[in-house]
């Protein structure tokens, strides 16, 4: 089992940056790649990145390509997003996930609660 919990979300302008934190305990950290989602209200649940248990191999939709960057800590068992010149389009609930990194949610075993991200115009 491993437990996840988000942390870093909130309200920012357009063009601004925010850093999301999701800690994990449990089970060792390190036999898990990571992964960042996103749903914003009435839509389905979406890939955001991914990061491989080494840090040697990430991966980004396309939507964030350039502007997000996804990083690890294992000896702090904690995955970030950084979140640079968002857009309102961002704005959703970000979720962190544990398992085989994809863009596939149904490679991913665990998930945190979710933290909300909204960017105003």
């Amino acid at each position: 089992q491993v437990q996840l919990v988000e942390s870093g979300g909130g309200l920012v302008q357009a063009g601004g940056s925010l850093r999301l934190s999701c800690a994990a305990s449990g089970r060792t950290f390190t036999s898990y790649d990571m992964g960042w989602f996103r749903q914003a209200p009435g839509k389905e649940r979406e890939f955001v990145a991914t990061i491989d248990w080494s840090s040697r191999s990430t991966a980004y939709a396309n939507s964030v390509k350039g502007r997000f960057a996804i990083s690890r800590d294992n000896a702090r068992n904690t995955v970030y997003l950084q979140m640079n010149s968002l857009k309102p389009e961002d704005t959703a609930v970000y979720y962190c996930a544990a398992g085989i990194n994809s863009a596939r949610t149904s490679t991913y075993n665990y998930w945190g609660q979710g933290t909300q991200v909204t960017v105003s115009s």
